[in-house]
């Protein structure tokens, strides 16, 4: 596991959260509820922003993010332009922390002690950008079942990976 490829990953994610955004034609659609769906689309999105400025942005990157986990999941009708905006923040953070000449160390805990245990950096790492993967694809089909569209929107291409040759 390299670090460089946990941030591609990552930024290759942000940016199919951005297109996912953008693909619900009416902002609305974004809230909108469904029988057995708990996560609609908006709270989706303000949860991956929100996780990534905590646990990268924070933890790893000392931003000063304060993260409101609570009011990631209630609140409601948040418009477009600032869900975008919060990804932007989420880009800005992996970027920042992945981006420097000296990277976090993979087998040190992690700065935050996870569900009261100590998790290695690096493995925690790939855990959020699996939550992230997970919690995207949620936000696909909630997209697809309150549009009725199911155009794709390219996530998760293998070809924006930067070791691709």
């Amino acid at each position: 596991m390299t670090l460089p490829a946990v941030a591609t990953i990552l930024d290759r994610d942000l940016r199919a959260l951005v297109r996912e955004v953008e693909a619900y034609p009416n902002e609305r659609d974004l809230w909108a509820t469904r029988p057995g769906i708990t996560n609609v689309g908006g709270t989706l999105v303000l949860h991956l922003a929100g996780n990534l400025q905590h646990y990268i942005g924070a933890r790893l990157g000392d931003t000063g993010y304060v993260r409101d986990r609570a009011a990631e999941f209630a609140r409601r009708d948040v418009p477009r332009s600032e869900l975008l905006r919060e990804i932007e923040a989420a880009q800005s953070a992996v970027r920042t922390v992945f981006g420097r000449s000296v990277l976090p160390d993979p087998d040190a805990d992690f700065p935050e002690v996870i569900a009261g245990k100590n998790v290695r950096t690096g493995e925690y790492l790939v855990h959020l950008t699996t939550h992230f993967s997970y919690h995207l694809g949620q936000l696909d089909y909630h997209r697809r079942q309150v549009t009725g569209n199911d155009t794709t929107v390219d996530a998760m291409q293998p070809a924006e990976l930067s070791t691709r040759r």
